[in-house]
Order: structure tokens, then sequence, then C-alpha cells
């Protein structure tokens, strides 16, 4: 089991054991690790603090430049919060559910330097730049890369399809090994060959170099950064018919369909039977606790911010509305969560929908017929749990909107 998912067990483990939200837990848990014995650095690096704290963007970018920033100002600047509702459906294979909780899709490395004012270059190449990036490293200057995650080995994941950007930092290297920086407390030592792998996986930015390379020349730009902010969440952010699925639209969205038990696209249809409710309700937990976001819907990380800008009214707002997303995402993982076998095969169709996608569509069939006829008796929750699930969600997910748009007025 990979680091990061043994962290993530033990949050579960602490929530399941004491009843605390995800984000309680995972702040006990980290207390707990801090006072345990932390393997040696290696010298000669660009800097010497590893490891995220609440948000993964952000904490590396606080590295990048040395620890000088706070992560809540970094976060802020980068854009902060957000909100794009998707489900995709794909022949064969259960809804998959999209939420991004932060700022999207404006990139949050480029963005934060900008509005920082850090000078930075930026390149792509066909192929990797080796040369280029142990120039820069030799500088003293961090390189942030773009790569396929599930092609770092300390992820332990079957290899992925290389459509979702994952940002790392190589804080130096000895040779042909490089030393990442990305969710540990020490760095990740890595061949060059392995790590190119990665590098080359992700095709969209292909070999993507950003490496800032001077001090900060003026202030913050807070109000811009809250100015786009609230321009994402009130729209439009893409100027097309996509819009309807971001910031407030797409928050009215999602309670719209999940209160929805009549057409294709509610929740009824879409994710009211065990297997697809199973994927939908883990996969919200995911994205409003743990992918692309701080816990909560990245909203208390986005309270700091705005009580460092000096906007402790909205603030305030803000944790309020996490709270309503804390409990969302609480209600999700418990509602899927120690299920016996339904719960590992529906994890176990999960990682074969990851990997294998539609070549694997037969097994995937065969592994959801199996966790259909498991979810009674395993005590998975049945269609009136699901439906009054589904309604309690949509009103805590409509309460935590409102107090949103209430804090933009005070913006």
């Amino acid at each position: 089991m990979t680091e990061q998912r043994a962290f993530k067990k033990l949050v579960r483990e602490r929530m399941s054991r004491t009843g605390e939200s995800y984000t309680t837990a995972r702040r006990h848990v980290l207390a707990k690790a801090a006072g345990a014995p932390m393997p040696a650095v290696p010298a000669g690096l660009a800097y010497a603090e590893f490891g995220t704290d609440q948000h993964h963007e952000a904490s590396l970018i606080r590295h990048a430049l040395g620890s000088v920033y706070d992560e809540a100002l970094i976060a802020g600047l980068a854009g902060g919060i957000g909100f794009m509702y998707f489900v995709f459906e794909y022949q064969g294979l259960p809804p998959l559910l999209t939420i991004v909780a932060q700022h999207h899709p404006e990139p949050w490395v480029q963005t934060a330097l900008d509005r920082l004012h850090v000078p930075y270059d930026i390149q792509r190449s066909g192929k990797p730049q080796w040369a280029k990036l142990r120039k820069a490293l030799d500088a003293g200057h961090p390189v942030f890369c773009t790569v396929d995650r599930s092609r770092l080995p300390w992820h332990g994941m079957e290899p992925g399809f290389g459509t979702d950007p994952y940002t790392v930092v190589v804080a130096g290297h000895d040779g042909d090994i490089l030393h990442v920086d990305d969710e540990s407390a020490v760095p990740h030592a890595i061949s060059t060959e392995e790590f190119g792998a990665a590098w080359s996986a992700y095709r969209k930015g292909r070999h993507q170099m950003i490496v800032p390379t001077g001090p900060a020349d003026g202030a913050p730009d807070i109000d811009g950064a809250i100015a786009a902010t609230a321009g994402h969440l009130t729209g439009p952010v893409l100027g097309n018919n996509f819009d309807v699925n971001f910031g407030f639209s797409g928050m009215d969205k999602l309670a719209t369909q999940l209160r929805d038990a009549r057409t294709k696209t509610g929740w009824e249809r879409r994710f009211g039977k065990p297997v697809p409710f199973f994927h939908g309700l883990r996969r919200l937990h995911e994205c409003l606790e743990v992918e692309y976001t701080a816990p909560a819907a990245s909203r208390p990380l986005y309270a700091d911010f705005l009580e460092l800008a000096g906007r402790p009214d909205a603030a305030a707002l803000f944790r309020e509305s996490a709270r309503g997303w804390e409990r969302v995402a609480a209600l999700a993982l418990e509602s899927v969560s120690g299920l016996g076998a339904y719960t590992a095969v529906c994890e176990q169709q999960t990682r074969l929908m990851m990997s294998g996608g539609q070549e694997a569509r037969e097994e995937i069939r065969t592994l959801g017929e199996r966790a259909d006829a498991l979810a009674e008796e395993n005590g998975a929750p049945d269609a009136a749990q699901r439906r009054e699930l589904f309604d309690r969600l949509a009103e805590i997910v409509e309460s935590s909107a409102v107090l949103e748009r209430r804090a933009l007025e005070l913006l």
C-alpha cells in the first residue's frame, strides 16, 4: 500500500472509531505523525520543507518559494474556490461523477506566481529536456512538472490514461536520480527513466516545466484574485454551453439532480442502484475532500485567505458553508463504507474501470453483477434509504450555496 493510501486509511479508521469528520480526523492523524522520527532530507536541494498541508499545489508553491508565504494566501491568489459539476456516462460503465471544488480551469501554479508577481520561465517540449532541468536545479531553482500521477510508483496505481494533470516539483538531483516533492514529508527519489515515463504520459501538457527565476516584484494582487473567484462563481467561466455546470449554476444543478426522481439525468436514475450508488457516493466524497481540492471543498482554506485579506465577515460565511460541504462528504463516505464483500467488489471494479476502461467492460459488468447480489446481504442502503439520502444531500448543497451567495455580496 502506498504512503498516501495508508494515510487515508488511517484517517478513515479514525473517522469510523470517533465519528469525527474527515478534516478533523486528518488533523489528529497528522499531529500524531508529527511526533514520529522522519528520514533525513538529502543535502543540496532547492528547499528544505516538504509534504502537503491542506492543498497539494498550494503547498508545493509555498515550498518552492522558500516557505515565506502562507499556504492560504497562495491558494487564494490562485483563485481559491470554485465549483464544476459533471456526470460522464459511457456504455457498459457506471456513471462517472466529477466535481472540482477549487478554482478552475485556470492553472494554479502560473496563476499564483502571476498574482505574487514572481517571475518564471515556462516551456513544453516533445521530449524530456533533462539538460535544462538539471541546469535549473544546479542554479538553485526548483522545477514544477506536470505528470501522469498513476505512473509515479509511490502512488501504487495501475497505469491510467494520462488525461488528468498532476503537479509535482523536482527539488534536486543526484546524477540520474531526481528528488521529487509530492505529498511526503521527505522527497521521493526516482530515476530519470521512471520519472520520464510519468512526465511523457500526460499528453496535453507533455514535458511542461515551470521554473521560478527570482523574487516577487510587487505586492500580491489580492483584489484581482477575489474578483476572479467571484466572477467564476457567478459565471460565465468558459463562455459556452458548459457554463451551466460551473459556479452557483453548477451547485444548483447538482441539488436539482439529487432531488430528481423522474428523468434520466436525476440521481434516482443515474445512481439509484447499488453499484452506481457506490461509485457515485464514493466519488462525491473524494471530490470534496481529496481530489483537486483542500478538505471541505477548499472552503476553510479560502476563509483563511479572506481573513488574511481583511474580509472577516465573508470568511465567516464561507466557514459556515464549509461545514455543509464537509457534511455532504461525510454522509457520502458513511453510506458506502464498511459493507464487507459489497465494498470490496465495488472497489475492485473501480480499479478495473480506471486501468482497463472499455476494453475491460465484460469483466467490469461481471463484477457489477456480483456487487448487486452482495448489496442487500452486506447492509448497503436500500432504495428508500438512497432516496432519503439524496434529498438530504440536496438540502445541504442548497444551504451552502445560499451562504456563499451571501458571502459574495460582502466581497
